[in-house]
């Protein structure tokens, strides 16, 4: 919120008033403070239950009967590109490697700083292991691996700029740097690469080089599809976002800490220097100058063949790797695509990806956490989680990169997790070959039915509520950091009560929902365009709503494409081109089919509890408004029959 009044509007020859302006300013703010709903605290005897019933999920596996060494030894450099561009490197080894012995190696491309200057006196006990990241990092080359943690082309100490991330010379870089690594004395020849967000992207795009000494890479909470997994879910500008990443790169690139808390801005003086190259810092901030905003780029999209006005020359399939999934096929490189369902649009990315490559070594894993997936968000459970990715990724590249028999190859090829049943799970397909659809059609009495509405000319309407948003502890503020507890949607009872619903009667036995729901609405709108966004909720005994999932479709993308030829990625929902030839204004007043997907999940619905969907044309606090406020006319007749589908899970 930004204040009504500055300071610098105060005049101190009328003391009395500025008092009371101050006055108000406090009493706005203290009941702002107590009255604000706060999400709970997570219950003193939390069970990571996401850590427990792995009878029918991933096999754990005890990583530290291999940890051989028990201290690292780091070091830092140039090396100098075919252009002739300097990137900054961390080569990081197990301390005490025996000559002659051969490891294989990591390398982690990030565009967030490869490492950090530490001032005094954070720098005695802070350093670049620091965190649970930096824990995983570091019990990866205790274990035995190299590390080659990397500032990507025009980021941190690199040098050079970027019109876009993943830029063409950025992914040339890494196979650059493959061939530096393998040619060190220590290298047993082999590469895997992993990362989170970012650098779960630069993982899957080392896998587009078709290096030969790439053999496995594990993308973890990272997009597939620059334009529907981030910039424009459905269509729909995810603002939010790419406002805030841009803004939090631009400081990055300009050598500050993008947060606002005093403590992390107190310890760290910028980005970690190449050593003996201090001066080098200053030359690199200057090349990043020519960096481009991302959100600049997205706000002149509205199709996927739209071309960036920023550059005039970027499209956003230019830089996703899904364009470029038939390398990572020929490559024969194993991919382990790893999210969670709170992980904005990501778990789909996950998913999209897992369908389209065809090597049978890849794998898939979904959990109940956030981005990153430091947290079970489930809201039957949620808290810290207990999953160990450092166990399943050195099960996984213990495999690929030293040939040791972990077992990973002989479980199945998916685990999820299901929610509410608290419970893992595995199969050798998504969704799960036991899924049935089931139709839940709307009715006027705002019910969910299993049969279709005999009624002829029935509908709902709606007046589109500007307003509604969906707060700030959602999956899309998971995307930048900011879920920092475990209690997405905590208020959603609340927020949704003033939403259009369509409810089922509580079920008579325990339901479970696993892949994704797709959206049929038959609506007349008094706007040509606008955004369509479903909610699917679970209805307690009580008549408390809680928030399981969501999906959302811009309505000029409606069309749904038959032609096979039109898209490239293997999906299980109605698919959307979002290009030029398809786009498509609603007529005023008809009524128009609108098909979308919801984004995956597995959920358990408890006997007596009930099903409920929900719909918005906005929300405020995430995606950027299209139209202006207008009215819906949701039809539920035997000509128009609005509807959800389901994948329930047959026993």
């Amino acid at each position: 919120m930004q204040p009504f009044i500055t300071f610098a509007t105060l005049k101190p020859h009328n003391q009395p008033t500025t008092m009371r302006y101050l006055l108000l300013i406090v009493l706005f703010l203290t009941a702002q403070h107590l009255f604000a709903q706060k999400p709970p605290k997570v219950a003193k005897k939390y069970i990571a239950t996401d850590s427990l019933n792995f009878q029918h999920g991933p096999v754990p596996y005890n990583y530290q009967a291999n940890m051989k060494y028990k201290k690292v030894v780091s070091e830092s450099m140039y090396l100098t590109m075919r252009d002739s561009v300097k990137i900054a490197i961390n080569l990081v080894l197990p301390k005490g490697l025996e000559a002659g012995e051969k490891i294989p190696t990591v390398l982690y491309q990030t565009r967030y700083w490869r490492g950090a200057k530490f001032r005094f006196p954070f720098s005695m006990f802070l350093n670049n292991f620091s965190g649970k990241q930096g824990k995983m990092i570091k019990d990866f080359i205790r274990c035995g691996y190299a590390l080659i943690a990397v500032d990507a082309r025009g980021s941190g100490a690199s040098m050079g700029s970027r019109k876009h991330p993943w830029t063409e010379d950025e992914v040339k870089d890494g196979a650059e740097i493959v061939d530096w690594a393998i040619a060190q004395p220590w290298s047993n020849g082999k590469v895997g690469s992993s990362g989170i967000s970012y650098s779960g992207t630069t993982a899957e795009f080392l896998a587009t080089t078709m290096h030969p000494a790439v053999k496995a890479v594990a993308p973890m909470f990272s997009l597939y599809d620059v334009y529907d997994d981030i910039s424009l879910p459905g269509g729909v500008q995810l603002e939010y976002f790419t406002k805030n990443w841009g803004a939090a790169n631009w400081a990055l690139d300009n050598n500050k800490l993008p947060v606002k808390k005093l403590l992390p801005r107190m310890a760290v003086k910028g980005v970690q220097p190449v050593k003996g190259e201090k001066k080098m810092i200053k030359e690199a901030i200057q090349q990043h100058q020519a960096n481009l905003n991302v959100n600049d780029g997205v706000e002149s999209l509205i199709y996927r063949d739209d071309i960036s006005k920023v550059d005039g020359a970027t499209g956003p399939d230019k830089f996703s790797p899904h364009s470029f999934s038939d390398k990572i096929d020929k490559a024969g490189v194993a991919v382990y695509s790893v999210s969670g369902y709170f992980d904005g649009d990501y778990q789909h990315a996950a998913v999209k990806r897992f369908l389209t490559l065809n090597n049978p070594q890849n794998k898939l894993i979904l959990g109940p956490w956030e981005h990153g997936g430091w947290m079970n968000c489930s809201h039957f459970n949620p808290g810290p989680s207990g999953f160990s990715k450092t166990a399943e990724l050195l099960k996984y590249f213990d495999y690929h990169l030293k040939g040791i028999e972990t077992g990973i190859n002989k479980e199945p090829r998916v685990h999820y997790y299901t929610m509410g049943e608290e419970k893992w799970k595995s199969s050798n397909t998504w969704p799960p070959q036991n899924t049935r659809y089931t139709n839940f059609y709307f009715n006027e009495k705002a019910q969910l039915n299993t049969t279709a509405p005999p009624q002829f000319d029935s509908f709902t309407p709606y007046t589109i509520d500007s307003s509604f948003g969906t707060g700030t502890y959602s999956r899309w503020r998971s995307l930048m950091g900011k879920l920092e507890v475990p209690f997405p949607y905590f208020d959603w009872n609340e927020r949704s009560a003033s939403l259009p619903h369509f409810q089922t009667t509580p079920f008579t036995e325990n339901v479970e929902v696993t892949g994704h729901g797709v959206m049929v609405l038959y609506v007349a709108s008094t706007a040509t365009d606008g955004a369509f966004i479903a909610y699917l909720e679970d209805i307690d005994e009580n008549g408390k709503a809680s928030y399981i999932t969501e999906g959302e479709i811009r309505a000029l993308h409606r069309k749904v494409s038959d032609d096979p030829r039109a898209h490239k990625d293997v999906d299980e929902v109605p698919h959307h081109t979002y290009l030029k030839k398809d786009g498509e204004p609603l007529t005023l007043g008809k009524v128009e089919k609108i098909t979308f997907d919801l984004l995956p999940v597995s959920y358990q619905f408890k006997k007596g509890h009930s099903l409920r969907v929900s719909l918005s044309g906005y929300d405020k606090d995430h995606f950027r408004s299209i139209t202006p406020v207008g009215e819906w006319k949701i039809y539920h007749s035997t000509d128009y029959p609005s509807y959800i589908s389901l994948p329930i899970i047959k026993e």
